[in-house]
């Protein structure tokens, strides 16, 4: 990948606008993408099978997007519960961009798209759906996860989809032993897991 990924800050690839097309929160949809960020030609497999396994968000309060890409777990929350507020964070500033013209397109006014430390340190979160960028390194992830799985509400749960081959079993006992959450396995599909995280009861 070189220095240039779609973890990088601000990706040197070519930043043409292209257009797809998608189906989420049940509409079929026009969105815009670009080199530099990831899976800009479609919705990728992950990503489809972590939408269609989380249940509906919360109604009210703050919903997290983590490692937000172009916007289509941001745009799926955002339709769903209106009344919500919906952090989409990527540490990519095109990535932003495209999410907030995303956003523009469909008249969308509850996301935020900003950087990590733009998010204000009270902000506890109802619900967050992240399809995380594994290839950042573990040491990376790690750090990214025990970030922001802390911020959860009490009740609240976090959803996570990781490929089979890339570590989604290592990852899921890693979150219950070393950050003391209890995990399961939702969804197993297309060899993608998806995990839901919640505090260990008791916490």
């Amino acid at each position: 990948m070189g220095s240039d990924h779609y973890f990088s800050p601000a990706p040197r690839s070519d930043s043409t606008v292209r257009t797809i097309r998608a189906r989420l929160a049940g509409r079929e949809l026009e969105l815009v993408t670009s080199a530099g960020v990831f899976s800009p030609e479609h919705l990728d497999k992950g990503t489809r099978v972590l939408l269609d396994a989380v249940p509906e968000p919360p109604a009210a309060g703050h919903l997290l997007d983590l490692g937000a890409g172009w916007g289509p777990i941001a745009v799926s929350l955002a339709l769903q519960s209106p009344d919500a507020t919906v952090w989409a964070v990527d540490v990519n500033e095109r990535a932003l961009d495209l999410v907030r013209r995303n956003c523009q397109r469909l008249s969308i006014s509850n996301v935020n798209a900003v950087v990590p430390d733009d998010v204000p340190a009270q902000v506890r979160f109802a619900q967050i759906v992240s399809n995380p960028p594994i290839r950042v390194g573990t040491a990376e992830l790690h750090a990214m996860l025990g970030r922001w799985l802390p911020r959860l509400e009490s009740d609240a749960a976090a959803w996570l989809v990781v490929a089979k081959h890339l570590g989604a079993d290592s990852l899921q006992r890693w979150v219950g032993t070393d950050l003391g959450f209890d995990v399961e396995r939702s969804a197993n599909s297309k060899g993608f897991r998806v995990l839901e995280v919640r505090h260990a009861a008791g916490a």
